[in-house]
Order: structure tokens, then C-alpha cells, then sequence
């Protein structure tokens, strides 16, 4: 009896070890701490959230440059350079905030060269670049128009992306002028289109409408862009129509779907069955449906295109489903707003901005798609792809109530941040066993939760409020009682 009670001390002592650097690691005893402006986020199994940063101005696109310094894109203020304190894994305090670029009129997008010596930010019209000092977080030269002839209204964030495949080549989307915008039937619009463009030894600037390598049109409102970093394929995330109709049935609530699309490559090769470059995706008169069963008369599944308005001879079902369709599709309304892959190609992390055209609100949250070869794993009519990471614990409280996931970002150690610019706040998103959280996917060491550890919110928010610090999992905590049971019966 004496030696089982001593061999089930040893395992109660290991696993009180085990628990207490999950603990650390879930950054229970980080000091000091920030209390969320909403409710802590409920996290998926084996994975950890902290709120890094506050008290920022609609906090939307976001990236570190060479020396680690966090660059955010405040809405209506500029680019600020925020210096973290690392006291290791999710343990990440603000150290000092400095203003970087002073422009009202920058809103989302941003980017940086490899060598980190030039910052790209976009207006709704312009995209400017500037020279730039990751020592010193300055801008060290005036302003340059490298695209202009941007300007619209409704939809006026203009995404960019730097290939890392075609070194100089920058991809920027531009949305619809609004809801249903027929401008964006004519080509030669500019409207609802992606594009990219070459930097390399360019003397003047780009005009979007004439200039720049057609990636795709008839794209409403492409926020999320990402180059795969295997194949250099390029995904967009798409956030199709609100308050839909068909044959004058209101079909809005479940329908269109948001859209994962494959824009093809930047050296134009195309993939068989997947569309080449440049090809028209649908919008204004073809959407993908998400609940078919709602759409009247519709005799496709999830992820197939249909047409709205008077069936005829150039505008139908038929014409809808030979044009480009998207890889996957999501529940309507969800709103993603940025696409991010980690460094294997395993994993692309979408964030979802959320709903306001629903009954029941959707979205609020971080998700994560599993890749393979350059492409999704689950088929193109399934309803299951998107695996929630980080949400919020109740959405009946959202839009006003939530945290609103915008911009990605990795660190150089594989940490995930996340701004949300609904409360003005940075989270860090990271595993908690203490692997890099670019470590997910079919191909990689890690794996990803299932449906069921995602929509359970078993993981940790560890938001600084003393009711989320605990990182230890429901499976530790029940060997615990058990070891603890066995060990009085035995003593």
C-alpha cells in the first residue's frame, strides 16, 4: 500500500507540475494584467487568448515589422507602433505606443517590403508608401502615390498584400460602390475587382481602373487577401449581399454565403477545374447559396451560384453556374475581413467580423480552415470548414456587447494577434501545451479541434479577469479528483 501511495503522489506531483506550466503558459500569473471590454472570449480546447493591448481607435490592420514592434492601422488616426513586453508566451504587455504616420484618411490596410525598410497603407483612394526606421518607428521620408483612382463609397477599405512568390508585386482589392452595384457588371469599372500591381522600377503612378494584373471581377467586397505560401496561390474572403431576394421570396437570413475564393497565381498559371486568372466570380447578378433549401426554385446544393432579379437570356441559373464559384462558403452575414495562413500552408486563420442583416446574430469570431497542397481540405459544398477558435461566449449581446475581430498578424515566434476594432482592443492566440500556433494542419505537428472541442468553449480566455486565468483542461482537472481519490484511499 505504501509503495502505490507513493507511486500515486509522484503522478498526482507530476501532473500538479504539468497543470501549473499550463498554467504559466495560459499566462494565468502574467502581472500586469488588462480586463476586456466585453466578456472574456470563449476559447476552443488547447488553445489560449489574451488581451494584449487596449484603449486603441478601431483597431484594424496590423503587422510586425523587423525589430518586433507592432504596427496598427487606427481608423481615423493613422499607423501607431505599440512596443510590446514579452515575459514569454501569452505574457504581453504594451511597453511604450508611438505614432508612426498621422492620417485621418488611412482605415485598413497595410504592409511591409521584406526588408522592412518601406510601409505601405492605403486611403479608400490612394495607396502611399513611405521609408521607413524599425529602429527608430519613423517614417523617414514624405509620402509617395504608388495607385491612385481608388475613391468609392460604402466599401472603402483597400486590402494589400506583398507576394512573397513575385517579389515587388502588391495585390490590392476594391469593393462595390454599395449594396447591389451595377457598375460592377462593366469590366473597365475598376468596381469589385482584385489586382495587382508591380513596384519594381515603377516611375509614376497606377491608376486601379487602367492599370495593374487582373486577379478577379465580380467580387463585391474582397477584405481578406493572403498569398499561400507553398504554391503562391492567391485566396480572397468575400462579404457578399445583404437583405436578399429571389422570385420575391426574402431568402437574406441563411443566404448568399461568404466566400473563401481561389484567385488563381501572380504568374498566371491556372489549375484545372479552378478557373485561370482574371476570371468573373458572379456579383451583381450571381451569389453562392448557403442554405439551398431556402433559395425558391434553386435545384443546387451549398456553395453552387444562383441568379436574383428576372430570369432571361443573359442573367439565370444556368449562365450563374458556369461562371467562377467559390472554393468554400460560410454561414451569410458573418462578415470575414482578413485571411491568414501559417507558414506550412496547413492552416488559414479568418477572422469574422460578425453580422448586423440577421435576426440571430453571427460571426464574432476567429476560425481556422484546414489547407493541404494548396487548398482546402473539405470539399466546396461543405458547411463545417471554418473550425471557431476564439468567440464570443454569447452573441445575442453582439454587435455592441462583443469583441470584433478585424486584422492577423504572426510574430517571429509564431504567435497569433488579433485586433478588434469594435473595442478598440490586440489579443494574442496561442496553444496552450506552448507550440507555436502556426503549428496546426494536416501536414504539421500540431492538429486542429474538432467541431465538437470548438463549439464547446473549452479552452481559456485569459483576459486578465480573475474568472479566466485558469489554463488547465477538464480532462487534467478530472485525473486530478481521481488522483486525489485514490491517494486518500491509499494513505
Amino acid at each position: 500500500m505504501k509503495n502505490l501511495a507513493t507511486a500515486a503522489a509522484l503522478a498526482l506531483s507530476a501532473l500538479l507540475t504539468n497543470a501549473v506550466a499550463q498554467s504559466s503558459i495560459g499566462g494565468a500569473t502574467c502581472s500586469p494584467t488588462l480586463t476586456a471590454k466585453s466578456a472574456a472570449p470563449s476559447v476552443a480546447d488547447g488553445y489560449v487568448a489574451r488581451l494584449v493591448a487596449n484603449g486603441l481607435t478601431k483597431p484594424r490592420g496590423i503587422k510586425f515589422d523587423s525589430q518586433g514592434a507592432l504596427l496598427v492601422v487606427e481608423s481615423g488616426v493613422g499607423i501607431t507602433a505599440l512596443s510590446l513586453v514579452d515575459a514569454g508566451q501569452s505574457c504581453l504587455s504594451v511597453g511604450s505606443k508611438r505614432t508612426v504616420i498621422s492620417n485621418p484618411d488611412l482605415n485598413h490596410g497595410i504592409e511591409l517590403s521584406t526588408n522592412g525598410s518601406t510601409l505601405y497603407a492605403s486611403t479608400s483612394d490612394v495607396l502611399y508608401s513611405w521609408e521607413y526606421s524599425p529602429q527608430s518607428q519613423t517614417n523617414t521620408s514624405q509620402p509617395r502615390v504608388l495607385i491612385n483612382q481608388m475613391a468609392g463609397t460604402d466599401h472603402t477599405t483597400r486590402t494589400l498584400v506583398l507576394s512573397k512568390h513575385v517579389p515587388g508585386m502588391i495585390v490590392v482589392a476594391r469593393g462595390s460602390t454599395s449594396n447591389l452595384d451595377l457598375q460592377a457588371e462593366d469590366l473597365s469599372s475598376g468596381i469589385s475587382q482584385v489586382k495587382a500591381f508591380n513596384l519594381n522600377n515603377m516611375t509614376e503612378p497606377y491608376t486601379y481602373t487602367n492599370d495593374g494584373l487582373l486577379l478577379g471581377w465580380g467580387l463585391r467586397n474582397e477584405v481578406g487577401i493572403a498569398e499561400e505560401p507553398i504554391t503562391g496561390a492567391i485566396y480572397g474572403v468575400e462579404n457578399s449581399v445583404d437583405e436578399l431576394e429571389r422570385s420575391g421570396q426574402d431568402i437574406h437570413q441563411d443566404n448568399p454565403g461568404e466566400e473563401l475564393n481561389f484567385l488563381g497565381y501572380l504568374n498566371g498559371t491556372a489549375t484545372p477545374g479552378q478557373g485561370g486568372q482574371g476570371v468573373n466570380y458572379g456579383y451583381p447578378s450571381c451569389f453562392s447559396a448557403w442554405n439551398a433549401a431556402d433559395v425558391p426554385d434553386f435545384t443546387g446544393q451549398t456553395g453552387q451560384q444562383f441568379a436574383i432579379g428576372d430570369q432571361n437570356s443573359t442573367v439565370n441559373d444556368t449562365i450563374c453556374a458556369s461562371l467562377q464559384a467559390p472554393r468554400l462558403v460560410f454561414q451569410a452575414h458573418m462578415a470575414p475581413l482578413d485571411i491568414l495562413f501559417n507558414e506550412q500552408g496547413t492552416a488559414a486563420w479568418v477572422t469574422f467580423h460578425g453580422s448586423w442583416d440577421r435576426t440571430d446574430p453571427v460571426g464574432y469570431k476567429l476560425s481556422v480552415i484546414e489547407f493541404a497542397n494548396g487548398e482546402p481540405v473539405q470539399p466546396s459544398n461543405s458547411t463545417t470548414a471554418a473550425i471557431d477558435i476564439v468567440s464570443n461566449a454569447d452573441n445575442s449581446k453582439c454587435p455592441g456587447g462583443c469583441f470584433r475581430p478585424v486584422g492577423l498578424a504572426w510574430d517571429s515566434q509564431g504567435r497569433l494577434f488579433m485586433s478588434s476594432d469594435a473595442t478598440g482592443e490586440i489579443f494574442v492566440v496561442l496553444r496552450a501545451d506552448g507550440n507555436s500556433t502556426q503549428s496546426v494542419g494536416s501536414n504539421a505537428t500540431g492538429t486542429l479541434p474538432d467541431q465538437a472541442a470548438s463549439s464547446s468553449g473549452t479552452g481559456t480566455a485569459a483576459s486578465g479577469s480573475a474568472t479566466s486565468s485558469s489554463v488547465a483542461s477538464v480532462g487534467g482537472m478530472s485525473l486530478l479528483a481521481v488522483l486525489f481519490g485514490v491517494l486518500a484511499f491509499l494513505v
